[in-house]
């Protein structure tokens, strides 16, 4: 049974055909969409404003996502932390990444590991961030093949990985 707790009139929504593990924590007004995952360790916090994860988007182990907004198609590596952020859709926030206060990733944009944005930071679409603090180039003047990056993730493996874990979603 997944630890789904209300807050102050704010209640959990976890559709039908999404997998959040039994080991996470779903606070508040917190909405997760189909096909998503949340997994082990995770903590969604919907206690000062909403936490949304979009459709077939995944929150990774013990990533922390906190009045945050997360697009469809969305990658959060494990030990993320998002606080009062929003992430668009069909980008990467990568292992142990800090998306600090008032941050918006544009869609398909990928964050390193272990960076650390500056609060209210607004990152253009198709971006490449990394560093500490974080600094954003655009996708184009990389060498990253962006489009592999996408595929691999984005390609369902998440959600058929959840089907196939059975009962740690049960």
């Amino acid at each position: 049974m997944v630890r789904t707790y209300g807050f102050e009139g704010g209640e959990p929504s976890v559709h039908e055909d999404a997998h959040v593990c039994r080991e996470a924590t779903v606070v508040g007004d917190v909405e997760i969409e189909a096909d998503a995952s949340v997994w082990p360790g995770a903590v969604l916090r919907g206690d000062v404003a909403p936490v949304r994860v979009g459709r077939e988007s995944h929150v990774g182990d013990n990533a922390v996502l906190h009045a945050s907004t997360v697009g469809d198609r969305v990658m959060v590596g494990h030990g993320a932390v998002l606080n009062d952020a929003e992430v668009g859709d069909g980008s990467l926030v990568g292992f142990n990444a800090t998306i600090n206060s008032d941050v918006r990733i544009g869609e398909r944009s990928i964050v390193a590991a272990g960076t650390v944005t500056l609060e209210s930071a607004d990152i253009p679409p198709e971006s490449f961030v990394r560093g500490v603090p974080a600094r954003v180039t655009p996708l184009s003047e990389t060498t990253i093949d962006a489009e592999e990056i996408f595929e691999s993730y984005s390609s369902g493996e998440y959600t058929g990985l959840a089907k196939r874990h059975g009962t740690l979603f049960e």
